[in-house]
């Protein structure tokens, strides 16, 4: 009889280990296509062009090894927007090759790393997402100005009720809009924008 309940218990524990693998193990492919509110502010007057190319555009995120996560579309509808809250003028282009010379600025956004955070890692009934990107910013004859790192952070508040594909897309959604908050509240904070800025004003009152 103890041997028989043993074996028992012995397989139920079995059967759990299973189950927690069988669910880090499934996969979600999630394509995330929200768009964003435009943004309501005072832009600077500006004229600015952004680079997009082909990667941004159609970024794809393997943040874990049955995951990956596709928000090309997504960040260029909220970066376009969060442009033109900061500049008067924006153009978005698809290479540097297109910049022309009566520009000010020349961003050139691209995502350093994605990474994921789900309930089977964290025990937590949430979903995290956190984005790392990097803005390029130069004149339009390539002089550098600064290269800035912009973190991103985005997570389910309960993710009980959520498919996995819906929870991560959800958190990223939020970890997209935290970016275009950062950018319009910090940009023009960055102490080589601040210098940047400063040059350009004196150099119109001469």
């Amino acid at each position: 009889m103890r041997e028989m309940t043993g074996w028992i218990r012995k397989a139920g524990l079995l059967l759990l280990a299973g189950a927690a693998l069988g669910g880090c193990a499934t996969s979600a492919s999630v394509s995330v296509e929200g768009t964003f509110p435009t943004v309501v502010s005072k832009p600077r007057a500006i004229r600015a062009v952004i680079v997009m190319d082909e990667a941004f555009r159609n970024y794809q995120a393997l943040p874990l090894k049955n995951v990956d996560i596709r928000f090309g579309s997504a960040q260029v509808d909220l970066w376009g927007k969060a442009f033109r809250g900061l500049f008067e003028q924006v153009e978005v282009v698809s290479s540097r090759s297109e910049v022309h010379s009566g520009a000010d600025l020349v961003i050139t956004p691209s995502v350093q790393e994605v990474q994921l955070s789900t309930p089977n890692q964290s025990y937590l009934n949430v979903y995290e997402v956190w984005i790392k990107y990097r803005l390029d910013v130069e004149t339009p004859d390539g002089v550098p100005i600064d290269s800035w790192f912009l973190p991103a952070y985005g997570k389910t508040p309960d993710s009980a009720l959520m498919s996995r594909s819906r929870a991560i897309e959800d958190a990223t959604v939020v970890a997209l809009r935290d970016a275009g908050a950062k950018l319009m509240l910090d940009f023009f904070r960055i102490p080589a924008i601040h210098v940047w800025m400063e040059q350009r004003l004196a150099s119109t009152k001469l």
